[in-house]
């Protein structure tokens, strides 16, 4: 059962055998959640769900308060996913920090681990999800499930039970508890509503309830991934494959969280390429907005298909093409989550007009391993053009740790980015001590 092969490699990881860029990478990822959940918590979602957590003494809700570890887990989830800017993984097609990070912290700080402890588990839960995040998509996607929702959920199982230090059994119990529970629907997404925010809060949650119900106990199935109808079957239809031949096509150990990105605008990844375009074109000619007589957008299939052109509401903004290209045209500041948007300004109106979505097969066979997009300006007297083939934070194409710094401090411009330099010494700290130095700043700059 591939639930095995899971259980033995989160026990037989270790922070001693994590090579050195790996810990980076995880402590990259793991400021990148602290500055979006941060802000996150002062969207409407956030607010929404900080009034319904109850007062606790066990885990840090980011910005806020002390609480039970399932409803801290739910709340930094929801948060970090709440305005588009949290980390991903092009092929797993899902975003493992704001599922496995406040899982990995709820436990952490709960039982008084240290950050050597919640570096390892936060790396074991990224491992998990972004591997059955490739393992199931683009079927998984393609049927309409949202992996972050729902691999996500092992992920955050996986992290969870790393910092409780179950037995072998008690993770695949773990596992089978959380599998049952992965859920996710990418109608919620497209749909533009605050559901998708919840997605990665109840991943963290179930994750987290799904540990602690292993440790007492509580089984689970053991065939929830490989069963007739366990996750691959039903969700992903991967009917006719061997347990066996599942389990070798996991390839775990790889360190996935080297290959996640990072990113720089609050809008669906798959809009990043068409951004990064459009925006050198008009930076590198220093073309005015009043110049622009339309704007051809000519990318892959997914990306064309966030086609919107009448957005009801910022979640929905944050998924549609036209809209985030027509404010970048303008100029507007699209390092806030609101992006300077105001859906009866009649100048953004105009500019949203002016542009042309088309879907492009030749682009289209690069698709995953790019995420590539053409984008033709037209002004009066000349056609500009750009390709590009991936956005910034991509392996490839990387943020540095000081361009997520900045990235922090435009978020949350009254922190003291001091204080997050503890991260960078998280291993000699106690999880419980470090949130709280963290979180007191927080809580009185934000």
């Amino acid at each position: 059962m591939i639930t095995e092969y899971l259980s033995n490699f989160i026990i037989s990881t270790n922070y001693s055998k994590i090579p050195e860029d790996v810990i980076e990478k995880a402590k990259t990822c793991f400021i990148d959640f602290l500055g979006i959940s941060l802000r996150g918590s002062h969207m409407k979602s956030g607010t929404i769900i900080k009034e319904i957590i109850s007062d606790g003494e066990e885990s840090t809700v980011i910005g806020y308060k002390k609480a039970h570890s399932l409803d801290s887990a739910l709340a930094n989830g929801t948060f970090a996913h709440s305005i588009d800017l949290d980390d991903g993984h092009r092929f797993a097609q899902l975003h493992p920090g704001s599922c496995v990070i406040p899982s990995a912290l709820a436990i952490c700080e709960s039982y008084n681990r240290n950050g050597k402890d919640f570096l390892t588990s936060m790396i074991v839960g990224y491992e998990l999800a972004l591997t059955l995040g490739m393992l199931a998509n683009p079927i998984h996607r393609n049927k309409g499930f949202h992996s972050t929702g729902t691999c996500g959920t092992f992920g955050a199982a996986g992290a969870a039970s790393k910092s409780l230090n179950l037995r072998e059994n008690e993770i695949i119990n773990a596992l089978g508890v959380a599998g049952t529970q992965a859920c996710g629907l990418l109608e919620s997404d497209h749909s533009g509503s605050m559901a998708k925010h919840l997605h990665a809060g109840k991943a963290a949650q179930s994750g987290v309830l799904s540990a602690i119900l292993a440790e007492k106990g509580f089984t689970g199935a053991k065939s929830i991934l490989d069963g007739k109808e366990g996750f691959l079957n039903v969700m992903v239809e991967y009917g006719g494959f061997d347990p066996e031949q599942l389990r070798f096509q996991l390839n775990l150990g790889g360190f996935h969280i080297k290959n996640v990105y990072l990113k720089k605008y609050p809008v669906c990844r798959h809009l990043h390429t068409s951004l990064d375009a459009l925006i050198d074109i008009i930076n590198q000619n220093n073309i005015s907005s009043g110049e622009i007589n339309n704007i051809i957008i000519k990318t892959y299939k997914i990306a064309s298909q966030h086609d919107n052109y009448q957005p009801n509401s910022i979640e929905a903004v944050r998924q549609s093409l036209p809209v985030v290209m027509a404010l970048a045209a303008l100029g507007s500041n699209l390092n806030q989550p609101n992006m300077d948007y105001d859906e009866k300004n009649s100048e953004i109106k105009e500019m949203v007009e002016k542009i042309v979505i088309e879907e492009e097969s030749e682009l289209e066979k690069y698709f995953p391993e790019k995420r590539p997009s053409e984008v033709i300006l037209k002004t009066k007297d000349q056609i500009y053009k750009k390709t590009c083939f991936l956005p910034q934070g991509e392996p490839e194409n990387p943020l540095k740790r000081s361009d997520i710094l900045d990235k922090f401090s435009k978020l949350n411009p009254k922190v003291d980015m001091e204080v997050i330099g503890l991260v960078e010494d998280i291993e000699n700290y106690k999880m419980q001590d470090i949130m709280e130095i963290l979180n007191e700043e927080f809580k009185i700059k934000n």
